[in-house]
């Protein structure tokens, strides 16, 4: 899997889709309901009913990508179902991606030095 770089905006929806929708469908959804530009660039991640699929929908500046991923023998770990969403950092998404616990990532807190040497 090609990840987006990790300067996008990762935007989970907390509101499981219709799997069903392909990229027209997801990205009317990220108009109307998230209240979002689906051709921006940021990346929006989506759930099914069952926690073990996703789908990630953004604008590569060419045309939109969508990217499917379903787990064989566990779920993802998902934030609570509720209306709206929620922003990743770049590690969180490619541990929710890869199946892992995204909520034990915390990224580094970056301080610029004191001096230059």
């Amino acid at each position: 899997m090609m990840f987006p770089s990790n300067r996008m905006r990762v935007l989970v929806s907390t509101q499981p889709v219709d799997f069903r929708k392909g990229h027209d469908g997801l990205a009317a959804i990220v108009s109307s309901v998230l209240r979002k530009d689906p051709f921006t660039g940021t990346v929006f991640v989506f759930r099914s009913r069952r926690a073990d699929r996703l789908k990630l929908l953004y604008w590569d500046g060419t045309g939109l990508v969508m990217a499917y991923k379903r787990l064989e023998d566990t779920t993802f770990t998902w934030p609570a179902i509720k209306d709206g969403m929620m922003a990743l950092n770049h590690a969180q998404f490619e541990a929710l991606f890869a199946g892992l616990d995204w909520r034990k990532v915390k990224a580094l807190e970056m301080r610029p030095p004191a001096a230059a040497e």
